[in-house]
């Protein structure tokens, strides 16, 4: 029999020894013999673990009968094992694979570092569920003390004899060795389970999940900006765009042409330093082309990307065609790599000296042009915040935190990590020892997985500090794509900020060539190219001479509107006169237009145009008038006031300036207008502008539309004593200006639509002896003065829509009158004296009160041509209507006729429409009277109107008999 004391080296030996003679159920109670023989319930060598395996491996050893309980954890994880795998446990952020192109080698870095600890975490959770035990065995309390108290042991029996087995020299080849516990199998599993949550630290029990969570919270915030809301939509958006740029054809067409345009500038530099070193060296080969210096596959390479490459189509792997050119190899070798070139079928190379451009289908352009204004919306969109930057700045320190926490916290718990455990649980009444040895068969294990763990985060802070450094130390909301050293990139392309400028910066770590497709279409230059391209192939000179029309004055003219520029075939249009351009943005005279020989007249509403200094002086020879439409005065062109041959200036907007009289005026000097004889300005000026003196010289008619504003000081028009035509039209005048005493050479005044209340100073102009026509309509004149008799050379007075009640006797002496018009007033009778005006041809009464007209205006005034009389109270014609022989137009609408004179036959003028009156009145006529009075095209409506008075109905029914 062995003792209680022997050691516990030679108790597996003893219970490996007996196992297989003893195979009873190991719940029963030692057999009496037990202790002698050493049974497999007897020895201390029958510990079981924790784990299921081990009960296994017990079974395994001969234990037959009752199956031993299964360790509690391992239903969960054959759940486990059945719920997750390791493509499900990869990182969350490959929802997109375009996403790729906006992560810099840190985040890829960063993002393998994750799923190493990720897999590091799943296999330490793999063996804390499959393989995590705790083996424990009894202490003899005897020992126990003798190590407490370092003393020799009291028992008898040396201290080497219970640890050394050749202490026991007579025992060896005794049938039972080793320390004899009397402990059962379900006491050792028992005491397992209740050491390894008391003895064993916590993180040797729950180092494996937290690892695993820290590694999902690690993935979770690696991408979290790529998935936020406010970030995710215009990520997505971006590279859509992205995407589209790199598969426009005239991305590839555009940079082309940059390289040629960088080519020519070299040269032009390389010619340059020559002349000033000396004479240039011939170069090395003179067949090779100066694109062909340039990488067009390091310039093209954006497209081969496979995150914006499309599928292909069965053409994939066909060989290209030879390029006829340099620049269709250029355009050819543009193209994705992998992916068919596709030229429609419109598709034509237009030679134009100096440049080749390889022209766009018409789907392709208008792709372009959509594109374009899709990145102009983008690009306003993201610049007015910076959302996407901050985002990502939190999400860096957050990962810097978290690691900086995660690394505090565990690099103290390897210490914690050791292989044997001492136990001291509360169950002696239990198992009848106080004190038990315990080993942790994963902590080599778990050490090891936690010092890699460890090494991988601390990589992973380092990236984290490295890209909170990046950030700090660079300016990520501004972009410019001037500090590209690419040859290839657009100049012109404007200076980005906000989320638009850090999304570009992080493309550049991914492939700095994907920004240069994009910059394609931010650059105005590009636009104006794709713009000039598309106006080529829509607009061209077979289209533009369909448009020409020929107006009343009998000259060819054309007029655009809306378009986007001036087509380049507008210029070939050598025959058109007159040219009229209406809400044009960009339109640019270049020195083609030379070939239009024939401009005299240009309108530009709403157009900023730009002239070449070539076109400059073809403008200056050729171009006599000029209309200009315009909002502010500084949208007015500054080469108008350059040209020296105009004749006619009619300016329409707002040229004063804010500030009041002293700056009525933001045009600038007129010097150089020397030829100008007329000057038509639409506008609301305060005063006559000082300017205009400049051209007092040559200019012989002045308009001024104020547009109600009131023209507070007329000074200026003293100067101008040339002036043969003036026009002062909503003024607000409210007498006559006493600057008109200098215009000794005025022939035409025109104040209509102003405030005049009384005509007094009309003395005051005796002297203008020229003046032959006075218009003074639209005002609010109560009287006219008999002093309007000095005006003996007026041949034209209006003083329409007044309110005169009477005319002076004066009137009727201005012998040379010819147009008299009195339209719109409170005349109840025309004067007798206007038999004195012998010369009038035209006489407008109309809209006034007159019941009665003067025979002696029909005896007398043999010279009228036009008589208006409609809209007042006549209840008759006089007879001696038939003298007016040259009459050819009476209006005697709106009045009380009953009758026609017969007389009106006499009147040959009047055949054909020349008399205006109501239907019904034409009945009174004779029928063949009415025939040459009243267009034919009226006779069915005349005979569908009812009888029209009663007494004429025989003579309508006569009528209508000779007509049918």
């Amino acid at each position: 029999m062995v003792s209680k004391s022997q050691p516990a080296s030679l108790q597996p030996l003893t219970w490996g020894a007996k196992a297989s003679q003893h195979p009873q159920d190991p719940s029963c109670p030692d057999p009496p013999h037990a202790a002698q023989t050493g049974g497999p319930l007897s020895g201390a060598g029958r510990v079981v673990g924790s784990s299921p395996s081990m009960g296994r491996a017990v079974r395994s050893e001969g234990v037959k009968g009752k199956a031993l309980p299964a360790h509690p954890w391992s239903s969960l994880w054959d759940s486990e094992v059945a719920m997750f795998s390791l493509s499900e446990l990869a990182p969350l952020n490959q929802h997109q694979g375009r996403c790729k192109l906006l992560k810099p080698w840190w985040e890829v870095f960063m993002d393998y570092l994750v799923v190493l600890m990720l897999m590091a975490s799943v296999l330490a959770c793999t063996e804390q569920l499959s393989r995590d035990r705790v083996v424990c065995i009894p202490m003899d309390p005897v020992i126990t003390a003798n190590a407490s108290h370092r003393s020799p042991s009291t028992t008898g029996q040396a201290p080497t004899s219970a640890h050394d087995p050749r202490g026991a020299g007579p025992n060896l080849h005794s049938t039972g060795r080793g320390r004899r516990t009397h402990l059962a199998y379900q006491q050792y599993v028992y005491i397992s389970q209740v050491c390894y949550h008391e003895a064993l630290p916590l993180c040797s029990r729950f180092f494996p999940y937290m690892a695993m969570l820290q590694c999902l919270m690690l993935v979770a915030s690696g991408s979290f900006w790529l998935h936020f809301p406010h970030t995710s939509a215009r990520i997505e958006h971006f590279l859509a765009i992205l995407s589209k740029c790199c598969e426009s054809p005239w991305t590839s067409q555009a940079l082309s042409h940059a390289v040629r345009q960088e080519s020519i500038r070299e040269k032009e530099e390389e010619v340059v330093v020559g002349e000033e070193r000396g004479p240039p060296q011939p170069p090395p080969s003179s067949s090779s082309p100066p694109v062909t210096r340039m990488g067009r596959t390091s310039i093209d390479s954006g497209t081969d990307s496979p995150l914006l490459k499309r599928p292909c189509s069965a053409f994939d792997g066909a060989p290209s065609s030879p390029c006829p050119s340099t620049l269709s190899c250029n355009s050819m070798s543009s193209t994705p790599v992998g992916c068919p070139v596709r030229f429609p079928s419109s598709a034509r190379v237009v030679v134009d000296s100096p440049r080749q451009v390889v022209s766009l289908g018409k789907s392709d352009g208008e792709q372009a042009r959509a594109l374009f204004e899709r990145v102009r919306r983008f690009r306003s969109h993201c610049e007015s915040s910076d959302v996407i930057y901050k985002v990502y700045s939190a999400q860096t320190v957050f990962k810097l935190l978290m690691v900086t926490l995660i690394l505090s916290y565990t690099i103290p718990l390897l210490s914690s990590l050791s292989f044997t455990h001492t136990c001291h649980p509360e169950e002696e009444a239990l198992v009848g020892y106080a004190t038990f040895e315990c080993i942790h068969v994963l902590s080599s294990l778990l050490r090891k997985l936690l010092v890699a763990y460890l090494t991988l985060l601390g990589l992973y802070g380092l990236l984290n500090f490295y890209t909170l450094g990046w950030i700090l130390h660079s300016s990520l909301r501004q972009y410019s794509f001037h500090s590209l050293k690419e040859p290839c990139s657009l100049r012109d392309v404007p200076d980005l900020r906000n989320d638009l400028a850090f999304l570009l910066h992080m493309l550049d770590q991914y492939d700095p060539l994907l920004a240069q497709r994009l910059s394609v279409f931010l650059s105005p230059v590009s636009e104006s190219q794709l713009l000039e391209e598309s106006l080529e192939r829509r607009w061209g000179e077979e289209k533009l001479r369909a448009m020409t029309s020929v107006d009343s004055e009998g000259c060819s003219r054309l007029q655009l509107v809306a378009l986007p520029r001036l087509p380049p075939a507008l210029f070939a249009l050598s025959q058109l006169q007159v040219l009229q351009l209406e809400l044009i943005a960009d339109a640019r005279f270049t020195a083609q237009v030379a070939n239009m020989t024939s401009l005299r007249k240009l309108h530009l509403y709403h157009c900023t145009a730009a002239v070449d200094p070539g076109a400059l002086g073809v403008l200056q020879e050729h171009l006599e008038v000029l209309h200009l439409t315009f909002t502010q005065a500084s949208e007015i062109p500054g080469w108008v006031l350059s040209l020296r041959g105009l004749h006619e200036l009619h300016l329409c907007g707002r040229l004063s300036n804010d500030g009041g009289v002293g700056r009525g005026w933001a045009l600038g000097s007129l010097r150089q207008l020397r030829h100008l004889r007329a000057l038509v300005i639409r506008g609301a000026l305060q005063r006559i502008p000082g300017e205009l003196c400049e051209v007092a010289g040559s200019l012989a008619r002045l308009e001024i539309h104020n547009e109600g504003t009131r023209l507070l000081v007329l000074t200026g028009l003293k100067r101008m004593v040339d002036l043969t035509e003036l026009l002062l039209q909503d003024c607000r005048l409210e007498r006559l200006p006493s600057a008109l005493l200098a215009l000794g050479n005025l022939r035409k005044l025109d104040l209509q639509h102003n405030n005049l209340r009384t005509l007094e100073e009309l003395l005051s102009l005796a002297h203008l002896r020229r003046l032959s026509c006075l218009r003074l309509a639209y005002n609010r004149i109560l009287a006219l003065p008999a002093s309007v008799g000095v005006l003996r050379g007026l041949e034209l007075l209006d003083l329409s829509n007044n309110q005169l009640q009477g005319l002076p006797p004066a009137l009727f002496t201005l012998r040379r009158l010819r147009r008299l018009l009195l339209a719109g007033n409170l005349l109840e009778v025309l004067p007798a004296e206007v038999k004195a005006l012998q010369l009038l041809t035209e006489l407008d009464l109309s809209g006034n009160r007159v019941e009665s007209l003067p025979p002696q205006l029909f005896s007398s005034c043999l010279e009228l041509h036009i008589l208006n009389v409609a809209r007042n109270s006549l209840g008759s014609l006089p007879s001696g209507v038939a003298a007016l022989s040259r009459l050819c137009r009476l209006d005697l609408r709106s009045n009380s006729l009953e009758e026609l004179p017969a007389e009106l036959g006499c009147c040959s003028g009047l055949q054909g429409g020349g008399l205006q009156v109501e239907d019904w009145l034409f009945l009174s006529l004779p029928p063949q009277l009415f025939l040459h009075l009243k267009p034919t095209c009226r006779l069915r409506e005349i005979q569908d109107q009812p009888v029209r008075p009663p007494e004429e109905s025989s003579e309508r029914r006569a009528f209508l008999q000779t007509q049918s």
